[in-house]
């Protein structure tokens, strides 16, 4: 009997969950996990490493780079061949800080133990450009 999944943590749900060509209808469409979203936000977005974005996410780092892995092909799948990009579904939690937060600030804070978005701690992220 294979291992159950275990939920990946997410900051929010997202404002858009679709995504599409402007010039005409869409050859199909590519499903991204909200799970992968998470991961896409953390790590390109707020240049978090895959360790931090583990601790965040509450999973393993090798999770993480295969949950980033398949949401880069996904999103290329999409921009190259003109695909709608659907975000929906997946296996997550929201975070429990999230509705004192309204999903900006778990993120934000840094915890001794990792990006954990425990409440506890409030340092601010350094990000890319401020280092």
């Amino acid at each position: 009997m294979p291992r159950p999944k275990k939920c990946r943590r997410i900051c929010a749900l997202p404002r858009c969950s679709r995504f599409g060509p402007l010039d005409g209808a869409a050859e199909g469409s590519v499903a991204l996990a909200l799970e992968e979203l998470e991961a896409i936000r953390l790590l390109d977005l707020l240049g978090c490493t895959q360790e931090e974005c583990a601790g965040q996410m509450g999973v393993a780092r090798s999770t993480v780079q295969q949950v980033y892995d398949a949401a880069r092909r996904k999103l290329a799948l999409a921009l190259v061949e003109g695909r709608e990009l659907v975000i929906a579904g997946g296996s997550y939690e929201l975070c429990p800080h999230a509705a004192g937060c309204a999903g900006r600030d778990c993120a934000r804070r840094d915890c001794p133990r990792g990006r954990c978005g425990c409440g506890t701690c409030h340092r601010p992220i350094q990000y890319k450009e401020d280092v």
